[in-house]
């Protein structure tokens, strides 16, 4: 019988990567439901190899002649996730946009493919309960989190004594601090290694990116943060490695392509050749560095909301999200980044209790403050 798929953001990067794995293994899947925000005409255009899916766009309203799409509106995408019937969806929204659809998949009862790092960011806590709650499995879809989830299963995770995230750098790597001032959005749009959407590029060009990857490790394998550290690794061909209690440590290799990481969520605990993401070793040169937490202080400030916790990685993410916006927008500078982030972290974030509805309300209030910072301090 063909496993029912759920194919969440399938016009962005992730989505589109799904849509490759999926067209590649008609045989054992079906994909039942296709999601976008906005993108109507890309979203008609990926289902026309899957005609048998129900399409939702989750940021726009019914307009004359879209009568392929069944859904509209968010609340909308959640009844489409909750009478989909799949069996696993991918989760490839961007920001924290994902967190909903995210739990609304694990009340069906389907496995999550998680690429929404944001969903674990925010609401570790409530995603893990909910997961309990159905006997709902989340497959890591982030190619870190992913070779991190098939080395503990291979070794256990009984005797881990750390976990090493590999990052690739980013564009600026090697960029003295003084000049990323003059950085523009054209040039952290540049990823050396991985083509994915403009937020996660940029993310990644500050290490925000690696710094999400940390709490969202602590998250999904229940380790304190600082127990997750951070290896530069320009090639991104090891995607991460863990280090057991007597030492040693074991890598997963692997080019960098999303699919392969898509794939094995996909086929779950089951090991299925696949075509995407085979390594040459043929001229393979491999190089590791330390982190430099001064010339990229998201890194350093992912670690603070880490180690407070409860709603301060929400708060993190939120700032970051509209930070980012800015910088697009060319409202905010390269290096305002960071500041933005670290004035709305100033600010009291102890809760009383975490639920869902207190994440939100964080949420929110961080991007109102985040937003006032850059209009007193940045916009002119």
């Amino acid at each position: 019988m063909k496993k029912r798929v759920a194919v969440l953001g399938a016009t962005g990067s992730i989505g589109r990567s799904a849509l490759d794995v999926l067209r590649a293994a008609k045989d054992d899947f079906e994909v039942v439901l296709l999601s976008s925000h906005t993108s109507s005409d890309p979203l008609l255009e990926c289902a026309g190899n899957f005609p048998g899916a129900v399409l939702a766009l989750s940021g726009d309203t019914a307009k004359p002649g879209d009568t392929r799409i069944a859904y509209y509106g968010t609340a909308a995408l959640l009844k489409a996730i909750a009478s989909s019937g799949a069996d696993i969806a991918v989760n490839g929204i961007s920001g924290a946009a994902g967190l909903a659809p995210s739990l609304a998949v694990l009340d069906t009862g389907a496995a999550l493919a998680l690429a929404n790092k944001e969903t674990m960011v925010m609401a570790a806590p409530l995603v893990q309960e909910r997961a309990a709650a159905k006997k709902g499995r989340i497959f890591p879809v982030d190619s870190e989190h992913a070779a991190i989830y098939n080395l503990l299963r291979a070794h256990g995770s009984d005797t881990l004594e750390e976990i090493l995230l590999t990052a690739s750098g980013g564009p600026f790597r090697t960029m003295p601090r003084e000049k990323m001032a003059a950085v523009t959005p054209a040039e952290a749009l540049a990823h050396p290694t991985w083509k994915m959407g403009p937020k996660i590029t940029i993310d990644s060009s500050t290490m925000a990116n690696k710094g999400l990857e940390v709490i969202e490790a602590a998250g999904l394998f229940s380790v304190p943060a600082d127990r997750v550290k951070v290896v530069v690794h320009p090639q991104s061909i090891v995607h991460s490695m863990i280090r057991l209690r007597d030492g040693a440590v074991y890598a997963q290799l692997s080019k960098p392509d999303m699919r392969l990481p898509i794939h094995q969520a996909l086929y779950g605990d089951a090991c299925v050749p696949c075509p995407f993401g085979r390594l040459d070793f043929d001229n393979l040169s491999l190089s590791f560095e330390k982190p430099d937490f001064e010339r990229f202080p998201m890194l350093a400030l992912a670690y603070r909301a880490a180690e407070k916790g409860g709603l301060y990685p929400a708060v993190y993410n939120g700032a970051n999200e509209i930070a980012v916006a800015s910088f697009l927008k060319n409202a905010a500078a390269f290096l305002d980044i960071p500041k933005i982030v670290e004035y709305v972290l100033s600010k009291n974030w102890k809760e009383g209790k975490f639920d869902l509805e207190s994440v939100l309300d964080a949420d929110h209030r961080a991007r109102l403050i985040a937003g006032e910072y850059i209009a007193k301090n940045l916009e002119k």
